[in-house]
């Protein structure tokens, strides 16, 4: 069982960055792909980027590719999304979530955090 709990977000200018953090607890975390999600509303949940469990192969949609950078420090059980140059079309609900393997669907993944609100203003 793991469990997520997801914090770092906020309301920021166009232009600005915020870096969300995901704590997960258990002590299998290590063996996890990690994922952050978004939805926003009206919008079904899709993928923002994923990292798999040891850090080396990652993916980014493309709408985040060279704004967005996501890491991992298994040591602190943490991942994280560092989000730049934010555009009012990433305001969103970010989730994380935790799976098995390196997967870019939500039926991928297990474990899921409540969600972190973004909120990007013009």
């Amino acid at each position: 069982q793991v469990q997520l709990v997801e914090s770092g977000g906020g309301l920021v200018q166009a232009g600005g960055s915020l870096r969300l953090s995901c704590l997960a607890s258990g002590r299998t975390f290590s063996s996890y792909a990690m994922a952050w999600f978004r939805q926003a509303p009206g919008k079904e949940r899709a993928i923002v980027s994923v990292i798999n469990w040891g850090a080396g192969n990652t993916y980014y949609a493309h709408s985040v590719k060279g704004r967005f950078t996501i890491s991992r420090d298994n040591a602190k059980n943490t991942v994280y999304l560092e989000m730049n140059s934010l555009k009012p079309e990433d305001t969103a609900v970010y989730y994380c979530a935790a799976g098995p393997v390196l997967s870019t669907g939500v039926s991928g993944y297990d474990y899921w955090g409540q969600g972190t609100q973004v909120t990007v203003s013009s």
